[in-house]
């Protein structure tokens, strides 16, 4: 930070409501590194509440009232309610209040190159390949990606440099308290319908988004996706575009597949290769992600692509993306954060391609209001799925209104013959699959619920 727009509280601490999530302890560890006192507190423990600890900060399991008492700032989630004890406490002494998106976008406005990676798939990836190509070409940046990434040691880094890479997230239009130079877009989908009204509602958001662009911006849009083409008349900066499309700028050409399933590609610009890319993350879409953080590292960072495609051939996935978690009896299991029908799709394509006899999706939604609104798409997703397995749906942020169910999901996908099953538990799940896998399968777990934790009993004797 240069400026420093939180130096008012520089003598008191701030509390955090909600800190045991990724991007609310990488905005803590940004005070804390600024030389604020920080606390938080939390439902549950997480990965992320103990690297708070470790770094000293007082974190608190479960709500209490009493931890707000002298707090000069109180920072929250949208996942708080006004009626949460803390929460209503902070309201009852007068203590400033602002939301996580308040604070990330306070800390943009101490920066004068910020780079925004929005869209509704793909964004953590993406952020964390820039950083990761910036921060291997001496750029020095300040980070804040939503996942837990190997060479961040977490999901924030803060740098001494004017640049800062930083996811930018949709939801409850979070992205407009940023303070962007560049914005790039990958996609615009029909997710957060627990928020936004439709499809309309959400584009709305991002038309307002890279409104925000100034002229001497950029606006990157991949060139897969008509929507995001469709931002530039809203932008009063120029548009680059990427992708698989004939008629993007920068092309992703020659893509192949070595025998672990893992991507390699050529960055294609006016008819030139500017640099080969062999990547050691499986998938399509992954081969376009990388390629729209090397045109962003290229344009607004002046990093040549053949750079990005050395400092690429070393990335490794965030956490919760296509990750190893074990092996048994000769059975692997990954899992993958994805949870919308498209991700979903786009991971088992990918997964297609790993060495395997036959594959199990394990697929845990863990909102009752997607379940509702996309079930049809729902049953489009899993074509490369031998076996598809469905557990209870995993309550979310959203209210069960009782008009849906797991076994709405299997009905559907069941149509679009698969072979689909209604397991409820865990455990009705881990019987099925030492009953019909076997060594040489593959078992890929979906979801943003806690279906990662789960996973590993299934690895149990």
């Amino acid at each position: 930070m240069k400026k420093d727009n939180l130096g008012n509280f520089k003598q008191d601490r701030i509390h955090f409501i909600g800190v045991g999530g990724c991007s609310m302890s990488g905005l803590a560890q940004i005070l804390d590194n600024l030389g604020y006192t920080v606390s938080g507190s939390d439902m549950k423990e997480s990965s992320f509440t103990g690297v708070l600890r470790e770094r000293g900060m007082n974190v608190h399991i479960g709500h209490d009232a009493a931890l707000v008492d002298g707090a000069g700032l109180v920072v929250y989630t949208a996942a708080i309610k006004p009626t949460n004890v803390e929460f209503a406490r902070a309201v009852e002494l007068g203590i400033p209040m602002i939301e996580r998106s308040e604070l990330l976008g306070l800390i943009s406005k101490d920066y004068s190159d910020v780079i925004c990676i929005s869209g509704c798939h793909g964004k953590t990836t993406i952020t964390s390949m820039l950083a990761l190509i910036a921060h291997d070409s001496h750029i020095d940046p300040t980070v804040h990606v939503g996942g837990m990434v190997d060479f961040l040691s977490g999901g924030v880094r803060l740098g001494a440099s004017d640049v800062f890479i930083t996811e930018a997230c949709e939801y409850v239009r979070s992205f407009l308290t940023l303070d962007p130079k560049y914005i790039l877009v990958n996609n615009i989908d029909d997710d957060h319908l627990d928020y936004y009204k439709d499809i309309e509602d959400i584009y709305s958001a991002f038309r307002a988004f890279v409104d925000m662009l100034p002229e001497d911006g950029i606006l990157f849009a991949c060139a897969d996706d008509p929507q995001t083409l469709d931002l530039a008349k809203y932008s009063k900066a120029p548009l680059v575009t990427y992708g698989i499309h004939a008629e993007a700028d920068y092309m992703a050409k020659n893509i192949t597949y070595n025998e672990m399933g893992y991507v390699s590609f050529d960055m294609v610009h006016e008819g030139k290769t500017l640099a080969h890319f062999d990547l050691n993350v499986p998938g399509e879409h992954n081969a376009i992600n990388a390629l729209g953080a090397a045109v962003v590292a290229k344009l607004a960072l002046g990093i040549d692509p053949s750079e990005s495609a050395m400092d690429l051939e070393t990335y490794h996935l965030a956490g919760r993306r296509f990750e190893f978690v074990g092996e048994k009896a000769g059975v692997k299991f990954f899992h993958d954060y994805a949870h919308h029908p498209s991700e979903i799709k786009a991971c088992l394509a990918a997964a297609k391609r790993y060495p395997h006899k036959k594959l199990f999706a394990l697929f845990q939604c863990n909102s009752f209001t997607r379940a509702r609104t996309l079930k049809d798409k729902y049953a489009l997703a899993f074509d490369d799925a031998d076996f598809v397995m469905i557990p209870d749906l995993y309550p979310g942020r959203d209210i069960d209104t009782g008009d849906i169910h797991a076994t709405d999901l299997v009905n559907v996908i069941e149509a679009h013959s698969h072979n689909a099953h209604y397991l409820p538990s865990f455990a009705d799940i881990k019987k099925f699959i030492w009953e019909n896998a076997e060594d040489g399968d593959l078992v890929v777990t979906l979801g943003s619920g806690d279906v990662n934790k789960q996973q590993l009993k299934l690895l149990e004797d």
